[in-house]
């Protein structure tokens, strides 16, 4: 499992093949709603829950998956891209896990995804 008690991902780029990865995890009515990748690592927002894809070992065969339903979030912020700075940011706040921070490269539709987490925590 992934260390979240310091976590602080590198920037993510979208990257449709960690969809791909999720797929005999996702429960009947869950979509996914946009997946990214970091060097080797992961993360698919779903519309029930945030899966970390974490691959592990040299030839990267295993591989953990984390799976955070959004009702187990506190709060969380969200910092948009703007015209010069193209990075936006998701701070999500977990009970017990702490503050985990997601940095995403490029124009990604963070507030579509700010929707989903705020109606399942409101």
């Amino acid at each position: 499992m992934i260390d979240f008690t310091n976590m602080k991902y590198i920037k993510m780029k979208e990257d449709e093949s960690y969809s791909k990865k999720v797929t005999d995890i996702i429960v009947e009515g869950e979509e996914v709603l946009g997946s990214y990748k970091a060097v080797r690592d992961g993360i698919v927002f779903t519309t029930k829950r945030v899966i970390i894809i974490n691959v592990q070992g040299f030839t990267g065969k295993k591989v953990d998956y984390t799976s955070i339903p959004y009702a187990k979030f506190n709060a969380y912020s969200i910092e948009t891209s703007g015209v010069f700075d193209m990075d936006a940011e998701l701070n999500i706040y977990v009970s017990g896990m702490g503050m985990m921070t997601f940095e995403f490269r490029g124009r990604s539709d963070i507030r579509e995804i700010s929707k989903y987490i705020t109606q399942s925590i409101v």
